[in-house]
C-alpha cells in the first residue's frame, strides 16, 4: 500500500489531554488520504531548533470528514510543543508513511465471520489498534486486550464499540494485575489470528504465545527520518532486504508492521 510521500497541509481541529502525558489531536486536511491501520505520519514542529520530523502513529482517519487523529505521548521537545497547539493552528505532516496491517489478509486467515482476531495493545502502542479494531470488526470477531500502567485507561471505551475488551495494569488498579498475557490466561481468551502493537518485551511474549498461529507485530523503534534514509530503525529479519542486501529491514519503510515469523525480536 505504498503511496507517494509528500508534505500535507493541515489544521488542528481539536487537541486534548486524555491521560498523563498522553494527548489526542485531530487534524483536518482537504487532501484525500489512503490510510491503513498501523501506518504513521511525520509531524513538523515549528521550532528551528527541531530539525527532525516526529513520527506519530495514526489512531484513526475518517475519509468522510477529512479528520486524521493522532494520539501520542509527550516525551521530548517536539511532542511537548504539539501538546500546546490550539484549535485553528496551521501545520503540516509528511505522509502517509510505513506499511500497516493487511486487514483483508488478516480477516481471511482468521476465517471471516466464523473466526476471530485477538488484538494486543500496550502503552502508546494502543492507539494504532483502534482503526484496526474498527475495520476488522466488520469482517470477523475481534477481542482486544489492552495493557496500561495505571487506571488511566485511555481509549478503552472506544475499543468497546468493536468487541469484548480486557485490560491489564501494572499496579492492578484496573482489570488483571500484570501483563496482557496474564489477562489472557485469567480470562480464557483465544483468537485465530493475533495482532500486537507495543513495547518490545510485550511483542516478544505475544510472538511466543502465538504458537504457530498467524501473528502480526507492529514494532516500536526510535525513528529519526521516517523515510528509510538514516537506517536508525533497522531490525533483524529472516529474509534479505533489497536495500541493504543483508538480513535487515527498515522499520519505518518495510514496517512498522511485520508478520511475526519474519522478524527476530
Amino acid at each position: 500500500m505504498n503511496q507517494k510521500k509528500k508534505k500535507i497541509r493541515a489544521i488542528v481541529r481539536k487537541s486534548e489531554r486524555i491521560a498523563e502525558n498522553i494527548f489526542s489531536m485531530e487534524l483536518f486536511t482537504e487532501e484525500p488520504l489512503s490510510v491503513r491501520p498501523g501506518q504513521f505520519v511525520g509531524l513538523y514542529p515549528d521550532g528551528e531548533d527541531k530539525l527532525l520530523l516526529r513520527p506519530i502513529s495514526i489512531c484513526e482517519y475518517r475519509k468522510e470528514t477529512g479528520i486524521l487523529r493522532l494520539v501520542y505521548r509527550v516525551q521530548g521537545g517536539g511532542t511537548k510543543e504539539f501538546s500546546g497547539w490550539k484549535e485553528g493552528k496551521e501545520t503540516a505532516f509528511l505522509g502517509i508513511l510505513g506499511n500497516g496491517y493487511p486487514v483483508e489478509e488478516i480477516a481471511e486467515k482468521a476465517g471471516g465471520e466464523t473466526g476471530s482476531v485477538l488484538l494486543f495493545g500496550g502503552g502508546i502502542g494502543i492507539p494504532p489498534l483502534l482503526a484496526l479494531a474498527r475495520e476488522l470488526s466488520a469482517k470477523t470477531k475481534v477481542t482486544t486486550v489492552l495493557g496500561y500502567k495505571t487506571e488511566e485507561t485511555f481509549l478503552l471505551h472506544e475499543f468497546e464499540q468493536y468487541g469484548p475488551v480486557f485490560t491489564a495494569t501494572e499496579d492492578g488498579s484496573c482489570g488483571t494485575k500484570g501483563t496482557v498475557l496474564d489477562a489472557v490466561r485469567e480470562n480464557g481468551i483465544s483468537g485465530d489470528v493475533l495482532c500486537a502493537c507495543g513495547p518490545t518485551p510485550m511483542l516478544r511474549a505475544v510472538k511466543h504465545f502465538a504458537e504457530g498461529r498467524d501473528c502480526y507485530l507492529s514494532l516500536e523503534e526510535r525513528m529519526a527520518c521516517g523515510i528509510g534514509a538514516c537506517l536508525a530503525c533497522v531490525c533483524k529479519t529472516t529474509d534479505i532486504d533489497a536495500h541493504s542486501h543483508v538480513h535487515n529491514a527498515r522499520v519505518c519503510v518495510e514496517g512498522p508492521v511485520f508478520a511475526a515469523d519474519r522478524v527476530e525480536i
